[in-house]
């Protein structure tokens, strides 16, 4: 992979991602350039680029200079603003996004989510306990790929039989790993998932059930009842962020550990905590690369006006490995604490998902733990190509079976 200088790399081109290896450049970033200009290429418009840890924080709970309504990923904030704003919840601001969230976490909340997380465990066991059994895998396909999907469409309360239909949807959208899709491409996946959900809405409002989509389409913020459009908007955030960042972090963490046979051993061994070792895959995966902002009012950053209009990007992978807040950070470290990573976001649109995807997570290294000794990656992985996520949409592997963990009945 070629080493790219400061004045050459495109962070808006999501061949940038599968061509270069981007430690090494975020780094010189974080040093030498905390607020860079990456400047507008072929028509489309620059944008800046924060690095620091610190910075990315400061911004995220800045809500005055800086507002998530115009788009907060590159994709949407290039083409000129996200047409979900004010409406759907990642880029809504204000008392909108106060009240919309408070009714989502009525329904994502660790005391509602406690039977979903027992339907989690079942699933994950039993699909590590056949990939296991089978002498060999795609562990993206067979397993990431199906316990994520899952859980969300079980909480949206959508048919079985519409499962993959979703799972091809949600990765032409934004993590596909075919060359020959592109960005018409990724949007008419959008538009087919906003689609889906308008017929789904349809139906509940005829048929209400318990599920999410229900309990949003009785739901009003300041006396006013939710919109068909605003329900399909969440319905939409939900589906894309309930699947994508989990399944690529599984798909991430069995890899390392593949790699990484020291940690995995201290997993084996109980050596390290489960829960702080799920803060350390949520840190190294870091599937989201970025989130975006507006600039509202001028502000400035390390000497750098920032100018109302402008975009800010905060890079989550490279605050993740910042030098600054994280011990070794270029290490794999199980049992890494404190672990301020910020795979999550931070501030006022936090993760809403956050306990849900730790869950998935925590079972996911629990039932490797028990129904393994070993993991063997048996051919290369293909990664995803996309501005925003990262990561892998195959993984070959082999596991080693724990003859004995196999034999238990599931707790």
């Amino acid at each position: 992979m070629d080493s790219p200088t400061l004045d050459t790399l495109d962070l808006g081109d999501p061949n940038t991602f599968a061509d270069h290896d981007l430690d090494a450049f975020l780094r010189r970033l974080r040093d030498a350039a905390p607020v860079h200009w990456n400047p507008p290429v072929n028509g489309r418009r620059g944008f800046w680029v924060l690095s620091r840890h610190d910075d990315i924080l400061a911004t995220y709970r800045d809500n005055v200079n800086f507002t998530s309504e115009r788009g907060n990923v590159l994709v949407t904030l290039l083409e000129g603003g996200d047409a979900g704003a004010g409406r759907m919840l990642a880029v809504t601001d204000g008392h909108r996004h106060h009240e919309l969230r408070k009714i989502l976490q009525r329904v994502l909340s660790p005391r509602v989510l406690n039977k979903v997380a027992r339907t989690v465990r079942a699933n994950t066991r039993q699909r590590i306990r056949e990939a296991v059994e089978s002498g060999g895998c795609d562990f993206a396909e067979q397993v990431a790929s199906r316990i994520p999907m899952t859980t969300i469409s079980n909480l949206l309360g959508l048919p079985e039989q519409d499962r993959d239909f979703l799972l091809s949807l949600t990765k032409t959208a934004l993590s596909t790993d075919d060359e020959d899709i592109d960005e018409v491409d990724s949007e008419m996946a959008r538009n087919e998932i906003l689609m889906y959900f308008m017929d789904i809405v349809e139906e509940r409002r005829e048929s209400p059930g318990d599920d999410v989509i229900s309990m949003l389409i009785g739901s009003a913020v300041d006396s006013v009842p939710l919109s068909d459009e605003d329900v399909v908007l969440n319905c939409y955030s939900l589906i894309i962020g309930g699947d994508e960042t989990s399944r690529l972090t599984m798909i991430d963490c069995v890899r390392t550990l593949a790699a990484e046979t020291e940690q995995w051993r201290r997993l084996k061994h109980g050596e390290v905590a489960v829960d702080t070792a799920v803060d350390e895959v949520l840190r190294w995966a870091s599937p989201t690369m970025h989130f975006g902002r507006t600039v509202v009012r001028e502000t400035e950053l390390h000497g750098v006006a920032l100018r109302p209009g402008e975009i800010v990007t905060l890079w989550h992978a490279s605050g993740n490995q910042d030098e600054r807040v994280f011990e070794r950070p270029g290490e794999f470290d199980l049992g890494r604490t404190p672990n301020k990573h910020m795979a999550f976001g931070y501030g006022p649109h936090f993760c809403l998902g956050s306990y849900l995807a730790k869950v998935e997570i925590s079972e996911l290294l629990m039932a490797l733990r028990d129904f393994t000794t070993g993991i063997e990656q048996t051919d290369v992985a293909l990664p995803i190509r996309s501005n925003f996520l990262t990561g892998f949409s195959t993984l070959p592997v082999r596991f080693l079976p724990d003859h004995s963990g196999l034999k238990e009945v599931d707790r």
